[in-house]
């Protein structure tokens, strides 16, 4: 029996790096968490300023949006939305702080923001909940997903 807990006790240290990783390991890199922040802080501002130029630099070429109907939009969906007009926002604002969870080379982070401008033609104002997925390659980071939930209003 106490060969078998002594078995059981090294199977789990062994495989428990396989299963997630440690809270130390996801915030190790600081550096990281500050270039993710100000990448979007570039990006709030490409957005509002519907700076094409610097939007394709941001958007990686398999980038997706998964809007807040739920719609799948792609990089040139969005690119073209922006450059007829469609698309313009007004004013982005994180209305609680932002978390950012950095993985080696790679980025998750969650926030609620409030947009109000016009997406796709329609006028858009409210609360939404985000999340962005970011990779870091050999340009710096990238945007490869990011996600809006329209919150209910309070």
């Amino acid at each position: 029996m106490k060969r078998c807990i002594q078995h059981l006790a090294i199977a789990a240290a062994l495989l428990s790096p396989a299963f997630a990783q440690s809270p130390s390991q996801q915030t190790s890199d600081s550096s990281g968490e500050k270039e993710v922040r100000e990448a979007i802080e570039k990006y709030k501002t490409a957005l509002l300023r519907r700076d094409i130029a610097a939007l394709e630099k941001i958007w990686a070429d398999d980038y997706v949006f998964v809007n807040a109907s739920g719609d799948v939009v792609t990089k040139e969906q969005r690119l073209a939305n922006i450059k007829s007009g469609a698309t313009a926002l007004d004013s982005i604002s994180e209305d609680e702080k932002l978390v950012v969870r950095v993985y080696q080379n790679s980025a998750v982070t969650t926030s609620r923001v409030t947009i109000k401008g016009q997406y796709s033609g329609q006028a858009v104002s409210g609360q939404y909940r985000s999340t962005l997925v970011w990779v870091r390659g050999s340009s710096g980071w990238q945007l490869v997903s990011n996600q809006l939930t329209a919150l209910p209003l309070k």
